[in-house]
């Protein structure tokens, strides 16, 4: 189903969001760049295998961008996409519901 379809302009965010740890990882990821090994120690309670799917799925949905940056060490960062950032106004909306 596309945005297009959606009666409501959080309803395409809250379904892309639906799972364990993508809403903590979305709000993080509006702070900048994310590391998993940093995520592993933020997220109480996540696991590697946990935190590895939901931003895969994240990546897939287009709101995670994943970066190689090839210095030494060798590392991987996760930043938002341009899809992302436009609907971090819809998330903080979200947020302050609560």
């Amino acid at each position: 189903m596309s945005a297009e379809n959606e009666t409501c302009p959080a309803q395409a965010l809250l379904k892309m969001l639906s799972g364990k740890w993508k809403p903590e990882i979305f709000r993080l990821a509006t702070k900048g760049p994310l590391r998993f090994s940093s995520l592993l120690r933020e997220i109480a309670g996540s696991n590697k295998q946990s935190l590895s799917v939901a931003l895969k799925e994240l990546e897939e949905a287009g709101l995670l961008e994943k970066v190689i940056i090839r210095e030494k060490p060798l590392h991987i960062e996760y930043n938002l996409t341009e899809n992302g950032k436009s609907l971090i106004p819809i998330f903080e909306q979200l947020e302050s519901l609560g």
